[in-house]
């Protein structure tokens, strides 16, 4: 192999180094920091399924948008049916969606639905939360101006209740606003935990475990 060969400025020879076999006379040299994937870590998912097509979901997304949890992804769906096919339908979307979902609750009312306690059990054997009201959501929604503990004679009583706070409720998505509620979701959660132990909301009217749907959902620092 032929040694290439150079004068130094003052004409001194100099032997130099053998060149590389691509021509180089200088080693490559190899990072020491190496490139890191341009990805970050996935946040955890919670999907949940309203069994109601308005105000729960409305309510909800309403909620998400004034907490601005960054460190969760919620995903809300609607399966307007009974707590039955409320439940099979999240636990369908959970299997479609090959298990991406970390927690999954389904948002129920007890009304005079028939197998609810079918529902229950369906929920536990396939890990679903339930966010369950006795009787119905408007309980929650009245809790967010005043504690309320006496029974409550289903949905139109519920209604009649929560009225004089809430001018010309309905149930309709689009006459709905989450203004009213946005200040107040805090003692709610509070008034709620105060009338049923966690999972016995079915033995207990009135009671609501909205409570630890939205505990889940909101930043850490703005539980109670």
């Amino acid at each position: 192999m032929t040694r290439s060969r150079w004068r130094s400025p003052g004409g001194g020879r100099r032997v130099a180094r053998d060149p590389k076999q691509d021509g180089r006379r200088n080693p490559r040299r190899e990072s020491t920091l190496r490139r890191r994937p341009a990805y970050r870590d996935a946040l955890p998912t919670i999907l949940v399924v309203c069994g109601a097509r308005n105000t729960e979901p409305t309510y909800i997304r309403g909620l998400l948008r004034v907490v601005d949890n960054r460190a969760v992804d919620v995903r809300v769906k609607v399966c307007p049916q009974d707590p039955v096919s409320v439940v099979r339908h999240a636990a369908g979307e959970r299997t479609r969606a090959r298990d991406h979902y970390d927690r999954t609750w389904c948002v129920l009312d007890v009304d005079d639905f028939a197998h609810l306690d079918e529902a229950l059990r369906l929920a536990r054997a396939e890990r679903i939360d339930i966010a369950l009201s006795n009787p119905c959501f408007e309980l929650w929604l009245l809790l967010h101006f005043r504690a309320h503990s006496a029974p409550v004679d289903g949905f139109r009583q519920a209604e009649r209740h929560l009225l004089p706070h809430h001018r010309g409720y309905s149930k309709a998505a689009d006459r709905f606003t989450f203004d009213l509620y946005r200040e107040t979701w805090p003692q709610t959660v509070e008034r709620a935990r105060a009338l049923a132990r966690p999972g016995e909301e079915h033995k207990k009217n009135p009671s609501t475990g909205m409570w630890r749907l939205v505990r889940e959902i909101v930043p850490a620092h703005l539980r109670n």
